[in-house]
């Protein structure tokens, strides 16, 4: 009889078996466990926050608090050659209103221009609200690529002159990141988001849910950080 260690090879010499060491695997095994537990604990935690954040997204959005403010800040959107997209435009219509119902004497456009054009989307949105009544006098403008860009530049020198409360129009979806940035730049914000916007029911959900995304990794890496994602303006 061959030893219980030994087993025939092909040729039918007794070799060796290859010892087994059960503590081992079973250490492994506990550890593989762990850690697929630990990712499912993460994925979980994940879709919470996300989950919420989406809810926030919307909630926000939906608030339209107009009080006494020290300006009106208009965040930048598309213009074609000096005159503001559909978007743009209900942005400042809304601006205008807020401006003449004298929630604030003074509007802050933003927005600068993209490479080949004139007009940046400050100056297109000045001449707008110029053609809806208000003064030059009364409104500012601040350059910016992107939302950071916008309210990082206008806040010094609305600040400078006592403006730090400041009404935010942009669009419902975009709310949350807007406010968010504001305050992370010194101002203290309301929302008053464009009634009349042309991007709305089902065609608003890509930007809710990129703006979900937005604001979910803009709370944890930091708003000035999400700005160099191209994916965020």
């Amino acid at each position: 009889m061959r030893p219980p260690h030994d087993v025939p090879d092909g040729r039918g010499r007794p070799c060796p078996l290859i010892p087994v060491d059960v503590g081992t695997t079973l250490f492994a095994v506990r550890i593989l466990r762990s850690v697929l537990r630990l990712a499912k604990y993460v994925a979980i935690a994940v879709l919470v926050y996300l989950v919420v954040t989406a809810f926030q997204v919307w909630w926000t959005g939906q608030q339209y608090s107009p009080q006494a403010a020290g300006a009106i800040v208009v965040m930048g959107a598309a213009q074609y050659n000096g005159v503001p997209s559909p978007d743009l435009r209900a942005r400042l219509d809304q601006a205008a209103q807020l401006w003449h119902q004298h929630y604030a004497n003074t509007v802050m456009v933003t927005g600068s221009k993209e490479p080949g054009d004139v007009y940046t989307e400050a100056q297109a949105s000045a001449h707008y609200l110029e053609a809806m009544g208000v003064p030059a006098a009364d409104i500012l403008e601040a350059g910016g690529r992107d939302s950071w860009q916008n309210l990082s530049e206008a806040s010094p020198r609305l600040i400078a002159r006592g403006d730090s409360t400041v009404l935010v129009v942009t669009d419902k979806f975009h709310v949350a990141r807007s406010m968010a940035i504001a305050s992370s730049v010194g101002l203290t914000p309301h929302p008053t988001p464009t009634q009349t916007s042309p991007i709305s029911g089902i065609s608003a959900l890509p930007y809710y849910a990129k703006e979900t995304v937005g604001v979910a990794l803009g709370r944890i890496i930091g708003f000035d950080h999400l700005n160099s994602i191209q994916s965020f303006g």
